[in-house]
């Protein structure tokens, strides 16, 4: 998203402002009214992990990502389908490619897909067809490495006016080794995915930082946090130019924070939990409400005017 789309007004006549978030217990891509009520069912994969998710609204496709269950099938898979439930289209399908896909972006003048594979231990974008499929960043190769959690790749958002990309990459449960990094968004002339001379290390010491998402007006980065308070299960925020610096907690007391999107417009955020509630509250922290309470294990969340 450009910084000019991250602050144009938001529901326009003809418009409504609408949730689509995940249940990763029951496989289900649920949407809501902003306030929790009107809650639909979109579609429902039982067996499936779903847990990255986006909304093209300019064409009317919602985007999500599928973590596989078995890292030897590489069985995760990126899917696409229409807001209304129908026309359902795999994009990248299990058995090849993927291990489990986590949160996703979109780059849509430029036509392509971004996540992190987190297992994979890599940072990947693709055509949003799904076709040329690339790795940016890779941490490791096969089932060894993977057992080391440091190497996972987790969250992920996208600077484009400036070419770069962030994500997180979360470390053992509450070890205090999670980390969020930055990089350009093109593997530098010369160098690939496994040798770049670019990456950054901006936090590190975290419990598990999850998703991202960022404020690009106001140079401002956001994120979740699974781990144990006094820093986990919270929602956190940070200066992008200088984050160590000035990383504070906005809010807390998430029951294992996965889920963010930004309403930059309306000056608020919407966020979810493993424990299955859905929250907003204004970008500072304030103002918190529980839209949903203990109403499944909700992973991937975004706001979107449709």
């Amino acid at each position: 998203m450009s910084e000019a789309e991250a602050r144009t007004p938001a529901a326009s006549s003809g418009k409504a402002e609408r949730l689509f978030f995940l249940d990763i217990n029951d496989g289900r891509i649920l949407s809501s009214a902003i306030d929790g009520t009107d809650l639909k069912l979109i579609i429902q994969r039982p067996g499936r992990s779903p847990d990255g998710v986006l909304v093209d609204s300019e064409n009317g496709w919602l985007y999500w990502t599928e973590m596989g269950n078995d890292y030897n099938a590489h069985d995760g898979s990126i899917e696409r389908i229409d807001l209304d439930g129908g026309n359902h289209v795999t994009l990248i399908a299990p058995g090849g490619t993927l291990v489990t896909p986590k949160q996703i972006q979109i780059d849509r003048d430029g036509g392509k897909l971004y996540w992190c594979d987190r297992e994979g231990m890599r940072v990947m974008r693709a055509n949003i067809d799904g076709s040329d499929i690339e790795t940016l960043v890779q941490n490791g190769d096969g089932r060894a490495d993977s057992a080391d959690i440091e190497r996972w790749c987790v969250g992920i958002a996208l600077d484009l006016p400036r070419g770069q990309i962030y994500w997180t990459q979360k470390g053992p449960p509450d070890a205090g080794l999670g980390r969020i990094f930055r990089a350009g968004i093109n593997i530098p002339e010369g160098e690939t995915a496994t040798s770049r001379s670019d990456i950054e290390t901006l936090l590190d010491k975290l419990p598990e930082p999850i998703d991202l998402e960022l404020d690009l007006a106001t140079r401002t980065i956001y994120w979740t946090d699974r781990g144990n308070l006094p820093r986990g299960n919270t929602v956190n925020r940070a200066n992008m130019d200088k984050v160590a610096a000035t990383s504070e907690v906005v809010l807390e007391g998430l029951d294992e924070g996965i889920g963010l999107s930004l309403d930059l417009p309306n000056n608020r955020m919407f966020f979810t939990d493993i424990g299955g509630n859905l929250y907003s509250a204004s970008l500072d922290g304030t103002g918190e409400r529980e839209l949903l309470h203990h109403a499944g294990s909700f992973t991937g969340i975004v706001y979107a005017v449709v």
